[in-house]
């Protein structure tokens, strides 16, 4: 059924002046042309602009020429039909997976020393287990996808009916209807809105990442559509540009009733933005699913490998290379010793063998190559095929960890840390570099007035966290510095006049001040500029009132969120905005004479908006009285510029207070009017009315030039000092990860002036911090030649790199910050290195105005130049190709939308746990997935050596020292679990005081990993000449038998199996009960295993020695438990001397941690563990304690001329 609505009467279209509601040229858009060019629109048709849409008419976009795809958006790595292929090729680039698939083929010749299954099963495992895993995770990835496309729109089905349909039923010439606060499922022609004139308001936080919203308006001709039942008969014909990534520029021509029209991006609604302030809209769909600009600025899941595991690659080589080593040695030790010595026994019959034999003494070459594959086969288990498996599972346990730590689950959105996918758990350790998003991901999407400066004089002031903090530690500092008794620190208690509470009942309104609240402003001496003052913010606005449903209360509603905190604060100091019509703005007053509210009506003359360039809005209004006021407010510098000689009377202290707002991270903005008379305005009016009136080019610059007219000779009313609030624990996590060494960039589509902001609220920014800022200058920017701004941006980082270098030594801290258009120039030349160089010496880096594919390329060109591992966090959707193109993407689960989510390798509800995941799990998930694959090369190591030892015993033979089974256990069964336990619950020092020891590459550096390689060499060797030297000069059992090469075996085998479990309790620090059963049960497991082993038969056993051979043979023999502890001690004996040698004289942060915890010498030796503690916190220059340093520093200088003057 048709719906009915109600037109809302505002028409914002009269309001506005400038060109957001006009047809326009699409600024900055390489498709735009000079002054006398044809214009963009007589492309049409030709190659890039190809594209028709039949509106309303979806059908036709189901046959073949007109074909576009559906609205489904898929995040997955894989399909139904790519699955296998690509899943496979992931597992084989691995190498020892392909060294074993080598094997697996020739495990089914005759060459094989092992039956086929024992070589073919453990593959098969291992790469199903990886396989599982991965289509685990992407079907998590599947599942997410299926929510986002199964969000419901209403579409357009004919005769003016509208049904809900889900996104990804959604097709190109679909006529759809949006609600309030609904996304757009796709690129969307708005058709008209709830207002009269076909004008919109969205949100793009999710592509651009900017919080004020933009203005849309339909085209005249589609503003009769007004209703559902409007569209039963509507037709149109959309020509327009082929899909491309450009967010803010758009081409086209609308074909309706036989008359075309000029479409232009104020007609475009992209897919991922939201509608504000606007009840419902109708739209067209021009660009579906992968077509749309939002994903078509996002790039395919990339598949992400960790450094450790890249570089374990590297130790399989390493491996590799000693297993071809040794098959060599051999292989031609075999043949040698056939052709010269076997030959001459006779009872071998050597020269009857065939020519294919492995000892033909004939044929010594052909011998030795197949020897050579057979010993490829027999010693391939120097490579441990059960590594990565292993890894894949402990990974996935990690995962699991972290998804339940409860320290990183935030009840006010129900949410917690997830690890989406569990390759990069270790990578986590390795951060150095994190790039993060601001709006969404450290700040809440929330404005909150704060402080204010009226007539000079600031209000609502309170001390800050870095006061408080350095008065803290001023005065533990006191008697080292040797203060005489009487003196103190500067006073950092709050003045009994401006008391301030940390909890705000009102939302967007943190403010509290006795001189000021409560109607108390009337008792000041020049109550006339404080009622101005208020009237400014209550009057220059676009704000509209609304009524809330719930509590009967009026709620406002802006462009910018910063309007509304105005709005709420003039209600709260008695200047309620309560109404507006297209000419008159009411406000209801507190009336100082009587004490009493008083409605005002004030006629809305002009209004000349706010936008990027102006930095400043203005309305002109007259009172009930006939005086006519011109009310403006923008930033600092633009203000100041256009005060009158008499109007800078509180110039210098609202200066000085600017500054001290902008140090607390708090975004600020100056109020000034005028009172303009009655012939200067009507002499004005006419030439901005004509302004207006002007259609072509030089409309904006006659704008300008007649706002520039009236808004001069301003008398300055003081300054409103509002904050972008930060979520929960920012600064401190900021703060601890700069103490653990990461560098921090900052990445924003917001204007410059609000990353400045912020940047001094999260303390990326300090106040002595010298600030670089790269941007182009007006006169390369006038002549918009590539390359005088390409020179213009080169000279300017020659001239700053210079600086930086030469002021180095000088312990000085820079702060590089760069514009959005320098940033483009910068990045699309070769000049990216240069501004790289550049960015990496300053301490701290933000870029303002960068698009999603400029957030991505930042990333790639910090990983290609740094080579440091890099950490991309951010929310929305405009942050999906920085997520994918950083080494580890984390999505902040907030309020807009979950495409940054699904992208992301981790997800987290707050920026704060983002401490916790890096400096806690990316230690303890480092330390333990480098021990594990140390551990990994030992056992293997210890294992195949053992059996080269052996082989070199019997001459080269080839002959096979354990039982099959034995082999397949080994990795298995018995080593397997231990393993596991290491890499799940190991913890080298608690949470509270983790360790950044990634970066430094400590745990898994190539000294370590030769190490152990050298101390698996001995253990074998250890092993082998104990067992040997043993059991063969002598009788093994109490008849004088001596032991046959199954008790050989079985002997050396349980040595081995009692020394590498042994070796792994030597290795963990943080014991459970789960690593107790695990290592002492694998070594039971053992037992057992040989006790049912040797229970089978000997008729359904291909090999006979296993049978009773733990009952009857060596367990009844007192030298096999002899045997077997004095190869465990041998072969431990160096492990436990070097542990004991490091800790005693050369130990490790880690190493006294761990003592300090068992001995509770934290609470016995305070200092001590103070020490330590600084120890492991770098030197830094942002962050939270930096700043606590630096007003330190001001507070002693304080101090030593206060003492000075005093002696």
């Amino acid at each position: 059924m048709a719906t009915e609505r109600k037109k809302q009467k505002l028409k914002w279209s009269k309001l506005y002046t400038f060109s957001c509601l006009h047809p326009q040229t699409n600024e900055g858009d390489p498709t735009s042309f000079a002054a006398g060019a044809p214009s963009v629109q007589s492309f049409i048709g030709q190659p890039g602009y190809s594209r028709v849409v039949f509106c309303n008419e979806p059908h036709f976009h189901k046959q073949k020429q007109y074909k576009y795809p559906n609205n489904y958006v898929s995040t997955t790595k894989y399909n139904i039909v790519t699955f296998f292929p690509i899943a496979l090729f992931e597992q084989f680039r691995r190498v020892a997976n392909l060294y074993f698939l080598l094997a697996a083929v020739l495990s089914v010749t005759s060459l094989a020393p092992f039956t086929p299954v024992s070589v073919i099963s453990p593959l098969v495992f291992v790469v199903g287990i990886s396989m599982l895993k991965e289509a685990m995770e992407d079907w998590n990835r599947f599942l997410q996808d299926l929510k986002v496309n199964a969000r419901k729109v209403k579409v357009h089905i004919g005769n003016g009916n509208f049904v809900d349909r889900a996104w990804k039923d959604v097709y190109v010439g679909d006529v759809i209807k949006v609600n309030k606060n609904e996304y757009f499922p796709s690129d969307l022609l708005l058709l008209s809105s709830s207002y009269e004139d076909g004008l919109c308001y969205v949100e793009t936080m999710n592509l651009d990442g900017e919080t004020n919203l933009k203005v849309k308006r339909s085209l005249e001709a589609t503003l009769s559509l007004d209703g559902d039942e409007q569209f039963s008969k509507f037709l149109a014909t959309v020509r327009c540009e082929d899909p491309n990534p450009n967010l803010y520029t758009f081409v086209g021509n609308l074909e309706l009733d036989n008359e075309s029209h000029p479409l232009s991006p104020t007609q475009i609604l992209l897919r991922d933005s939201k509608l504000r302030n606007t009840d419902y809209i109708y739209g067209v769909v021009v660009f579906s699913g992968p077509d749309t600009k939002a994903v078509r600025n996002s790039t395919r899941s990339p598949s992400k490998r960790s450094r450790v595991e890249r570089k374990m690659d590297h130790v399989i080589y390493v491996l590799f290379g000693m297993l071809i080593l040794i098959s060599l040695v051999s292989s031609i030790a075999s043949a040698v010793f056939t052709k010269k010595k076997a030959v001459k026994w006779y009872y071998l019959e050597l020269n009857k063998l065939r020519d294919g034999s492995s000892f033909n003494p004939s044929k010594p070459v052909v011998s030795c190559l197949l020897q050579f594959i057979r010993a490829l086969v027999l010693y391939g288990y120097l490579i441990p095929i059960s590594l990565y498996v292993s890894i894949e599972v402990v990974k996935v346990l990690q995962a699991m960890l972290i998804n339940k730590d409860q320290k990183m689950y935030d009840n006010v959105t129900d949410k917690s840390a997830e690890a989406r996918t569990s390759n990069l758990n270790e990578e986590l350790g390795q951060v150095e570099m994190i790039l993060t998003d601001k709006t969404g991901t450290l700040t809440c999407n929330q404005m909150e007035f704060r402080k204010c400066s009226i007539e000079g004089i600031s209000y609502g002031g309170e001390i800050t966290e870095i006061d408080l903090a350095a008065s803290r530690r001023m005065n533990i500092e006191k008697m080292a510095l040797g203060l005489e008794q009487g003196m103190e620190t500067p006073s950092t208690t709050t003045p009994k006049n401006s008391i301030t509470t940390k909890n705000s009942v009102i939302k967007g309104f943190n403010f509290r001040d006795d001189r000021l609240m409560d109607k108390m402003w009337i008792n000041r001496s020049n109550v006339s500029d404080m009622m101005m003052f208020f009237r400014v913010m209550s009057l220059c606005h676009t704000g509209i009132p609304v009524e809330d449903e719930k509590s009967g209360k009026l709620k406002y509603e802006a462009e910018s969120p910063e309007e509304v905190s105005f709005l709420i604060a003039a209600q709260e100091f008695g200047f309620k905005f309560c109404h507006r019509t297209q000419s008159v703005m009411v406000v209801e007053e507190l009336d100082p004479s009587s004490g009493m509210d008083v409605k005002r009506e004030y006629k809305l003359l002009n209004l000349l908006e706010f936008n990027s360039s102006r930095k400043r809005m203005s309305v002109i209004v007259r009172n009930e009285n006939g005086d006519i006021f011109l009310l403006c407010k923008g930033a600092d510098n633009v203000i100041l510029d256009r005060l009158a000689d008499n109007g800078r009377t509180y110039q210098q202290a609202t200066t000085a207070h600017l500054s001290n707002y902008a140090e607390d991270g708090l975004r600020t903005m100056l109020f000034a009017y005028k009172k303009i008379k009655m012939d200067e305005y009507e002499k004005w009016n006419s030439q901005f009315t004509k302004a207006k009136a002007t259609i072509g080019p030089e409309r904006e610059d006659l704008l300008e030039n007649a706002s520039e007219m009236i808004e001069k000779d301003l008398i300055l009313l003081g300054a409103v000092a509002i904050e972008d609030k930060l979520q929960k624990g920012v600064a401190e996590c900021i703060d601890k990860l700069a103490q653990a060494g990461l560098k921090i960039w900052l990445l924003t589509g917001d204007k410059k002036e609000t990353a400045v902001n912020v940047g001094y609220a999260c303390s990326l920014l300090r106040q002595d911090m010298k600030q670089v800022h790269l941007t182009l200058s007006k006169e390369a920017e006038s002549k918009n030649l590539m390359k005088v701004m390409r020179e213009d941006i080169l000279r300017q980082i020659e001239r700053y790199y210079q600086m930086v270098i030469q002021e180095d030594t000088k312990n000085r801290t820079f702060a590089l910050i760069v514009e959005g258009r320098a940033l483009e120039i910068a990045l699309s030349n070769d000049i990216k290195d240069q501004l790289l160089r550049l960015a990496v010496r300053c301490d701290s880096v933000i870029c303002c105005r960068v698009s999603p594919k400029q957030k991505a390329l930042i990333t790639r060109l910090v990983k290609q130049h740094t080579g440091k591992t890099t950490l991309a966090i951010g929310d929305g959707a405009n942050d999906v190709g920085m997520i994918q193109e950083a080494d580890i993407g984390v999505g902040i689960s907030g309020m807009e939308g979950m495409q940054a989510v699904m992208a992301s390798d981790f997800s987290m509800p707050q920026f704060r746990f983002l401490e916790r995941l890096l400096i806690v799990h990316g230690h303890w998930c480092y330390k333990r997935i480098s021990k594990l694959i140390l551990y990994f090369v030992y056992k293997n190591v210890t294992f195949g050596l053992t059996l080269f030892f052996y082989d070199i015993l019997t001459t080269s033979s080839g002959q096979v020292l354990f039982d099959d089974w034995y082999i397949v256990i080994f990795n298995v069964l018995l080593t397997s679990l231990p393993v596991i336990s290491l890499g799940v619950l190991e913890q080298d020092v608690s949470s509270e005081v983790c360790l950044k020891q990634g970066p430094k590459n400590i745990c898994f550096s190539w000294k370590r990993i030769i190490g152990w390689i050298l101390n698996a060499s001995f253990t074998s060797l250890a092993i082998f000449t104990v067992s040997i030297s043993a059991l063969s000069p002598a009788a093994f059992t109490q008849e004088g038998r001596v032991a046959d090469i199954g008790q050989i075996g079985a002997i050396i085998y349980t040595c081995i199996i009692w020394t590498v479990n042994c070796q792994i309790a030597l290795i963990i620090n943080h014991f459970t009960w789960i690593s107790h059963l695990l290592i002492w049960g694998s070594i039971i497991c053992w037992y057992i295993f040989l006790f049912l082993y040797g229970v089978i038969p000997p008729k359904h056993n291909e090999v006979e020695t296993g049978f009773h051979l733990l009952t009857e043979a060596i367990g009844s023999a007192a030298m096999f438990w002899i045997v077997t502890l004095l190869a465990v001690v041998s072969s431990l004996l160096p492990y436990f001397i070097h542990i004991v040698i490091q800790r005693s004289f050369f130990p490790m942060d880690d190493h006294l941690i761990q003592e300090m915890e068992h001995f509770r010498m934290d609470i016995v030796d305070g200092p001590m563990w103070l020490k330590e503690q600084e120890k492991s916190k770098e030197q830094t220059k942002i962050g939270f304690s930096a700043r606590v340093d630096t007003k330190i520093r001001q507070l002693k200088e304080q101090l030593y001329r206060k003492k000075k003057i005093n002696v």
